[in-house]
């Protein structure tokens, strides 16, 4: 074995520990404090937590999404959590990108094609329930996540709840 398979080997391990130990913390914190990608900290969560879909459904997903109302769309990097409340609205294809614009905060030009992955992710986040739906690239990394909003109570919102189950089962 090459120091830097086990290397990452122990990166992985290292990693897994920390979710262990905090399961319902920010992926993105395990993967950076850990140096692997946040795709492998996200296989990492028990059975059932994450359902995998492929990159190709990119655009099924997202006009399936475009029906639920208001969504919270995140962006996290090293350097900031880009948080926009709004409905998707369609895109379409053009010079190489997915083009987004419409009545919605949430607008712009997403390489869908560097989509690899899409998961849905069901699990506890500080403690409540918390359901996502990640967008990952071929490095592992998040491209973006749309998670289902919260009432004035923070409960999360039944009719997007049945949304996400609904699609998520398609991938299942």
């Amino acid at each position: 074995m090459t120091a830097q398979v086990i290397a990452i080997d122990d990166r992985r391990a290292a990693a897994r520990a920390a979710l262990a130990a905090k399961p319902d913390g920010v992926i993105e914190n395990v993967a950076r404090e850990h140096g692997v990608p946040v795709r492998d900290v996200l296989a990492m969560l028990p059975a059932g937590e994450s359902v995998a879909a492929p990159g190709s459904a990119f655009e099924d997903v997202w006009n399936d999404v475009t029906g639920w109302g208001e969504i919270l769309f995140i962006v996290n990097t090293p350097d900031v959590v880009l948080e926009c409340h709004g409905p998707l609205v369609k895109g379409s294809s053009g010079h190489g990108w997915f083009n987004v614009h419409g009545d919605s905060p949430i607008g712009g030009h997403l390489k869908a094609s560097n989509c690899t992955e899409v998961c849905f992710v069901d699990r506890k986040f500080h403690g409540r329930r918390s359901l996502s739906i990640q967008f990952y690239n071929g490095a592992g990394e998040a491209m973006f996540k749309i998670f289902v909003r919260r009432d004035a109570q923070r409960e999360l919102l039944p009719d997007q709840i049945a949304r996400f189950e609904t699609l998520r089962a398609k991938y299942a």
